[in-house]
């Protein structure tokens, strides 16, 4: 594992000093480096990440696919969602305008007396063991993403926005990035404030979001695959999260109950009583697409759209 890690550190530095840093000169940006270095992290594992896809991932699509895909448009749509997240532009817009906010909320909010919070200090000998502090950011912020994710649905007027996601009528394994920017940004910030308030190391959070992005990617994809009834209760699974996109759970305003929320860990759907583990494949939309609406064809177009229905038009 160091080993690895000692390779990921040597690329990022080449690459770095070779593109990132004469880029950040030639912008007149020179005070950004160290955040530029990591903007190059970022980079190189969303490059792995659509590295996995593209091998792995699609071998299992072609291997056993749900259905046949016969809108590849659509699909096109969800990878250019998904080199916008994954490959850093998302996250270099967010760190120029709304991280710095976040940043100092944070600060002030330790000077006026919030107590610092650190899941290696919860039990010393054990909880600062790596991977068992690892384990329990996973756990923490899978709890946080299935909170936010009962919000989306619970909310209308979030709902109007995250209902671009359950939109997509051909989902595959670039679904997962398929929201609406505005979505992204609230969902993205409150996950910051979590890390910035536990104080989670940088390198233990960029493996949490990298294991939960893939993941996310798997559950999304257009394969039929359960994990069995055992691993299937402890890991969300593409059957499992295939049942909470079916097209008859959402009625138009997203609050007609609603299963399978989870985005790693059934944990939460089973603890809060909204777990299916029935074993079938349902088509996937939102019920309202039979009535004729329009959540839009190209990027620009969903993301008008979207903020029309939060307006209320």
């Amino acid at each position: 594992m160091n080993t690895l890690v000692d390779l990921f550190g040597q690329v990022q530095q080449a690459l770095f000093e070779s593109a990132m840093q004469p880029l950040l000169f030639g912008l007149g940006l020179g005070n950004l480096l160290e955040d530029g270095f990591v903007a190059t992290g970022w980079l190189m594992v969303g490059l792995l990440e659509i590295a996995v896809m593209l091998t792995l991932f699609q071998a299992l699509e072609r291997w056993r696919p749900v259905e046949a895909v016969t809108d590849r448009a659509a699909v096109r749509v969800d990878v250019v969602y998904t080199l916008i997240h994954r490959l850093g532009l998302f996250r270099v817009a967010l760190f120029f305008t709304l991280d710095p906010l976040w940043d100092d909320l944070i600060g002030r909010l330790r000077v006026a007396g919030l107590p610092a919070v650190s899941v290696d200090d919860l039990w010393p000998g054990v909880t600062d063991i790596a991977w068992v502090s690892f384990a329990l950011y996973l756990l923490l912020f899978d709890a946080v993403q299935y909170g936010l994710h009962r919000a989306q649905h619970r909310l209308g007027w979030w709902w109007q926005l995250h209902a671009l996601h359950h939109s997509q009528r051909q989902m595959t394994m670039w679904s997962d990035n398929r929201n609406h920017l505005l979505d992204s940004v609230l969902t993205d910030s409150a996950l910051v404030l979590v890390a910035l308030g536990v104080g989670i190391a940088p390198a233990q959070f960029v493996g949490v979001v990298v294991l939960m992005q893939l993941l996310e990617s798997l559950s999304h994809a257009n394969v039929r695959m359960s994990f069995g009834p055992v691993i299937g209760r402890l890991l969300v699974s593409p059957r499992f999260h295939r049942l909470h996109h079916a097209i008859d759970e959402w009625q138009g305003a997203g609050r007609a109950g609603g299963h399978n929320f989870a985005v790693l860990f059934p944990l939460w759907d089973m603890l809060f009583r909204t777990a299916r583990f029935d074993p079938s494949y349902h088509a996937t939309g939102v019920s309202d697409q039979r009535q004729g609406r329009d959540y839009g064809r190209g990027f620009w177009a969903q993301q008008w759209l979207g903020l029309a229905r939060l307006v209320g038009r």
